[in-house]
């Protein structure tokens, strides 16, 4: 095979990433726009040792799953954002539960029976497949259009809407504009009802131009912004300039150069509580993902009055909280985070729960150098995409928790831990997956992880 040639091949199982599995003269092909059991003409795009990468170009004997991708953006070619908008929704949801089967089985070691007895679903998340992404980084062209990605590809393919993009954000004049002095822009529209975009040249941000009225108004607790109303709500436009910071913002009766100082800050609402946190910061995609991981941990781990709690990779907080409050005033919760910005959110957000501590330092560190110990009876785990790591799961296991929630997004950093587990003697109690991101390869699991002894 070459780049560029097609060939036509028979589909077969999914693959992590987006792809099916196909072989041609023995050679794996992974193959994406395409679906299981599918006759398809595919177009190499990359070759490796070993295997290749494809797109299907034309579909020649069809799954019964398929479906025309409501966005027109969504082909071989066009933007990488959605690997899934040709499988049917319902559908969607088993490729996943197929893909966390495969890398559980793979890399977790876990039996088919093991596996069987997990009953694992993916399940998904109110408000349907469309409009649910709530912060939104568009890239920017040589040109200064603002769109996304193509796969595996730095070059930008303009658009003029996303259609998994929050109503609110879909509204917003940021495409079909020009943006000549910057790289990226971002549009957050949080569950306080808060929507701010910012544009970022070389990864701080830069001057704004936001077609609008340009009344300045001072956000509490926040910067002097530059507002403009857009479908009946306020836009925050955020700007940051080295020496002298303005924010530019042209409206139809004139314009305003509005000074701003520091992020500019949202509220989320989660948990039962509002959140206060940079733009910027990081917070949960999907409008319902907060509330739906908060409710599955608490559910898995069960905290009764009195029990202590460790909160890892905590962000700011939402974790902690959850536990604080079935714990009781009286049980210790201690929450641990890296990223500056996460910890003085977490402080903020928490000052009022004087029982959760919140560690700033690197989950690895705070255990290995006893900036944490055990015992502890409760732990919920939140790595980054690249998993906790044998190292933590040693770490955590020696302080005698008596159960451990894991929050995964991604299954194989995930299945690599569990092997971790289970070569100590732990067991996967329980396993739930969910849809936090439609159209997407991505989905996010909680697993419980349980001592011998239980």
């Amino acid at each position: 095979m070459e780049e560029a040639e097609r060939v036509e091949l028979t589909v077969d199982a999914v693959a992590p990433g987006g792809h099916c599995v196909a072989r041609v003269d023995g050679q794996v092909v992974f193959v994406r726009h395409a679906l299981p059991g599918e006759r398809v003409v595919a177009e190499v795009t990359e070759l490796h040792r070993g295997f290749a990468r494809a797109d299907a170009v034309e579909i020649v004997e069809a799954a019964p799953e398929r479906v025309t991708p409501p966005c027109p953006y969504a082909r071989p070619g066009g933007c990488g954002g959605c690997d899934l908008q040709h499988v049917a929704p319902a559908a969607q949801l088993d490729w996943k539960r197929a893909v966390v089967r495969e890398q559980l089985t793979r890399l977790g070691g876990l039996t088919d029976a093991e596996i069987d007895a997990l009953r694992v679903t993916v399940e998904p998340l109110p408000g349907g497949p469309l409009g649910w992404r709530s912060r939104v980084r568009y890239a920017v062209d040589a040109a200064g259009r603002a769109g996304l990605l193509k796969h595996r590809s730095h070059e930008v393919v303009p658009i003029d809407r996303c259609l998994i993009a929050h109503p609110a954000i879909q509204q917003l004049p940021v495409l079909g504009r020009r943006w000549p002095t910057a790289d990226s822009v971002e549009a957050v529209a949080s569950t306080g009802g808060d929507v701010v975009v910012t544009a970022l040249a070389d990864g701080v941000p830069t001057r704004v131009d936001l077609s609008g009225p340009p009344p300045a108004v001072d956000v509490p607790g926040g910067p002097v912004v530059a507002e403009a109303d857009i479908a009946g709500g306020p836009v925050v436009v955020e700007a940051d300039l080295p020496g002298r910071p303005t924010a530019q913002v042209d409206g139809p009766v004139g314009s305003a150069a509005v000074e701003v100082d520091g992020s500019v800050a949202v509220r989320e609402v989660a948990a039962g509580r509002d959140w206060t946190l940079p733009a910027g910061g990081f917070w949960q995609v999907h409008p319902a993902a907060a509330d739906t991981l908060v409710d599955a941990v608490l559910d898995l781990l069960a905290p009764q009055p009195g029990e202590s709690a460790w909160d890892l990779y905590g962000g700011a907080g939402l974790f902690a909280a959850a536990l604080a409050g079935r714990v009781g005033p009286d049980a210790r919760v201690t929450m641990v985070e890296s990223a500056a910005e996460a910890v003085a959110a977490a402080r903020r957000n928490l000052a009022d729960l004087p029982r959760v501590e919140v560690v700033a330092a690197r989950v690895e560190t705070a255990l290995a150098r006893r900036r944490i110990t055990g015992p502890v009876d409760l732990v919920v785990l939140d790595p980054p995409r690249t998993g906790a790591g044998a190292a933590v799961v040693r770490d955590m296991i020696a302080a005698s928790p008596r159960a451990i929630a894991y929050v995964a997004c991604d299954p194989a950093a995930f299945a690599r831990d569990v092997r971790t587990f289970t070569r100590a003697g732990w067991r996967l109690a329980a396993l739930r997956g969910f849809d936090l991101f439609p159209m997407t390869q991505h989905v996010e699991l909680i697993g419980l992880f349980l001592p011998p002894s239980r």
